[in-house]
């Protein structure tokens, strides 16, 4: 099995994992010195996702289940920025393309299950404001990405009932779905892609 512990910034996902998970795949800490050009910037999260996928699977190995905080395929995250106008749409079309190669070379795919926890806009802000430890960089962007994300996962969830669990129950580790058999198949990501509302045409110039 393999996990994925998702939800908006300050959600409580690292908590959970500390609380209730041995180990972990932690999330990605951005560095500040992710690229600029916007191709390279693709396949850098393209890369990353890769990395976090195989510590899952090594974990999932090792330990027979893998919890991951936050999810490998972060393509949600793009496509949630774009649905909210604060990225291009042609940055989400870079970061799906590179994603579907990943998929389709099999070092990418959809964790058999997803806890998602998705509190109100105030209890993210005041568990932003009550955590001293740490730096919630572009935090009134990123809180807005609760609905996109919610929108994301509800379409997986129809699309592959019982895949999605939406919390992060207080009590534990819930009972988890029957493992997937395909993973890492590119026509869940494309039939996902097609079933989210659309976003604005990309913008192009002659």
């Amino acid at each position: 099995m393999i996990v994925v512990v998702e939800g908006p910034t300050a959600a409580g996902k690292t908590s959970w994992c500390r609380r209730y998970v041995g180990r972990y795949v932690a999330e990605y800490a951005a560095t500040g010195r992710e690229p600029t050009d916007a191709v390279a910037l693709a396949r850098h999260w393209a890369r990353v996702s890769m990395r976090r996928w195989a510590e899952a699977a090594d974990l999932e190995r090792a330990d027979g289940v893998a919890f991951c905080d936050t999810d490998p395929v972060k393509l949600h995250y793009a496509w949630g920025m774009a649905a909210l106008g604060l990225a291009p749409r042609a940055q989400f079309d870079r970061e799906l393309t590179v994603t579907r190669e990943a998929f389709r070379a099999g070092r990418l795919g959809f964790a058999d299950a997803v806890l998602v926890g998705v509190p109100e806009v105030e209890t993210l802000q005041h568990r932003r404001d009550g955590d001293g430890t740490r730096r919630r960089r572009n935090f009134a962007a990123h809180v807005q990405l609760r609905e996109p994300l919610q929108q994301w996962y509800a379409a997986l969830e129809r699309l592959d009932p019982g895949r999605v669990i939406w919390e992060l129950p207080a009590e534990g580790v819930p009972k988890l779905p029957e493992p997937r058999a395909e993973r890492c198949a590119v026509t869940l990501l494309d039939d996902l892609v097609a079933a989210l509302p659309p976003l604005r045409p990309a913008v192009t110039t002659t």
